[in-house]
């Protein structure tokens, strides 16, 4: 038994650990993962990825090698149906192409890939930045203490046991976290509502299928209710079913309760439409529909992040998508706490940017899975469904790590709203019951203004004349984006990051330079007058903007920057 102290130790290695390892390996973070498989999924979960997941591998160089992954294995761009079966009748389309009305949002696409074809190409891109990984090894217990925690790992090959004093642990472990439940920490929300299962299969549904490209298939049979996702050869997929309905009419949400093979296949084909077709089923998994989220996502030095601060039905892709967003928050803060270049009080804008987006999103989700799936869940108030590209890119965080002091509103934007009322708290496993305004806290992709909080809208530039996005700009420190008249803020900049040892950039983004915008649309769409600025996150969040073209701009910037990193 030996002891060693890392910065950082995130407890599980799935997609968002692995997101998490990634990010802070991108920035030279130290740190440890502990992971109680052996190795990666072994089963194709998590297969929808959203525009603001791919810009954050973007940002890392990943997105290419995370496009081929995803190439290997689907074919891209396809519908989200649903169907009575899959020979069957077409009922209704949520999209015919996954991208369509969204392709100008983001310099990337939504893709769908799986966690298994995903998370090796994240293990091995952060193992190559340094990062280390113990799969096959558990977290057997911890203790906070006031510089540090300490934490007992053992290997579940050779029993050897370790003890981890960390600055910081990352609960990654999923729905069912035993950190989570260690530290008391309460799940809130509606909870589990069906007991359902995945059924995993080889069969030929070439003829079935056609010449359609169909990425999720609901399926709204009088038997059973789920979803297909196949594989790009069409010879082998998955079936998730949510309920069947028993010979009486009953709607049955125990579906777990047999998993036999005779059972599944039978299943499979009354899904498919095909009653003779062959099917053989080779894996079968029980889980539970939950909607539910943590009622903290900290205590002391750790952080909960991915299911173990949030859980939601597969309804809209969002559950892994959140989790990969929690991480990308949350590392840069703690990389910049460990640097010494911001205060510890950085951290504590974590759980209040990303909590109260866990339950928006949650609610989204389940809304989805009622309105889709099973409207008998439905109560009186439940949230009107929102838009997808404002749940996928509009976060909108109020916090100290954004700063609105004494900043007007831009070109015709009305003064700032209200933040997102507060959710009540909601006993887990009680009947549901609307919180709030669901949109409040969003920010509208599709109107971009440039608004503090949100994520920096997407805008074709060149950079050293090659096609690049606004969005490429931010990070890997904090980035200032002056107008064409903003020369002074730039000056600024760089006084301020050598004064206060700060890693700042600025750009000015005019017609022609470093940062070209040949469109001529950089202020309008950021709404800034032709002297003003805004400062970038690490995240590519808004952090603040100034339109004041008179004053000490390097004052004025100091203060802020100050401010922000919690001085």
């Amino acid at each position: 038994m030996g002891t060693r102290r890392v910065p950082v130790l995130i407890v599980g290695g799935s997609l968002v650990g692995l997101s998490m390892s990634l990010l802070l390996a991108s920035r030279g973070v130290p740190h440890l993962l502990v992971e109680r498989h052996r190795g990666t999924a072994v089963h194709p979960r998590a297969a929808s990825f959203h525009q603001r997941t791919m810009e954050i591998y973007r940002g890392v160089g990943l997105q290419a090698e995370v496009e081929a992954a995803a190439a290997r294995e689907f074919v891209q761009n396809g519908a989200i149906v649903v169907v009575e079966s899959l020979a069957g009748r077409e009922l209704r389309y949520f999209f015919r192409s996954i991208n369509d009305g969204v392709e100008h949002l983001s310099p990337t696409s939504r893709i769908f890939l799986t966690q298994v074809g995903l998370e090796p190409v994240l293990r091995a891109r952060a193992a190559a930045w340094g990062a280390e990984h113990r799969f096959g090894t558990e977290l057997l217990g911890f203790e906070q203490r006031d510089d540090g925690v300490e934490c007992l790992i053992r290997s579940r090959g050779d029993g050897v046991e370790h003890t981890i004093q960390a600055d910081y642990v990352v609960a990654a472990d999923g729905a069912h976290s035993g950190v989570r439940e260690r530290l008391g920490i309460d799940m809130l929300g509606p909870g589990a509502f069906a007991d359902c299962v995945t059924i995993y299969f080889h069969a030929d549904v070439r003829s079935l299928l056609g010449t359609r490209n169909l990425s999720v298939v609901y399926v709204n049979n009088p038997a059973l209710l789920g979803f297909f996702r196949f594989s790009i050869t069409a010879d082998s997929g998955f079936l998730a079913v949510f309920s069947t309905t028993t010979p009486d009419g009953t709607l049955d949400r125990r579906v777990g309760r047999d998993m036999s093979a005779d059972r599944c296949a039978a299943l499979v084909r009354t899904a498919l439409g095909a009653p003779e077709l062959p099917v053989e089923i080779d894996n079968v998994q029980r889980w539970d529909a939950t909607a539910g989220y943590a009622s903290r996502y900290r205590d002391g030095r750790i952080f909960l992040a991915g299911d173990a601060a949030h859980v939601m039905p597969p309804t809209g892709g969002f559950g892994g998508n959140t989790g990969v967003a929690d991480a990308h928050n949350l590392a840069w803060k703690l990389a910049m706490v460990l640097d010494g270049v911001a205060g510890p009080g950085l951290l504590d804008s974590y759980e209040e940017e990303r909590a109260p987006i866990g339950r928006l999103t949650t609610e989204q989700a389940y809304v989805r899975y009622v309105l889709r799936v099973d409207p008998s869940l439905a109560t009186d108030d439940l949230p009107a469904q929102l838009d997808d590209p404002s749940i996928e890119l509009g976060a909108r965080y109020r916090s100290a790590a954004v700063s609105t002091d004494d900043t007007p509103a831009g070109p015709d934007e009305p003064a700032e709203p209200a933040a997102r009322a507060p959710h009540l708290p909601i006993e887990h496993g009680a009947p549901y019951h609307s919180t709030g305004d669901a949109s409040a806290g969003l920010d509208d992709p599709t109107e971009p203004g440039g608004r503090v909080g949100a994520r920096a809208p997407h805008l074709p530039i060149e950079v050293d004349g090659r096609p690049a996005s606004t969005l490429d700009l931010a990070g890997p420190g904090f980035t200032l984006l002056a107008a064409p008249g903003g020369d002074l803020w730039r000056h600024a900049a760089t006084e301020v990051a050598t004064a206060l040892r700060v890693p700042l950039t600025a750009h000015r983004v005019a017609g022609t330079g470093h940062v070209a915008d040949p469109t001529g649309r950089f202020a309008a769409t950021f709404r800034l007058d032709d002297a003003s600025a805004v400062l970038l996150r690490p995240d590519g969040v808004i952090a603040w903007r100034d339109d004041r073209p008179a004053g000490d701009h390097s004052e004025r910037l100091r203060q802020v920057m100050s401010g922000l990193l919690a001085w």
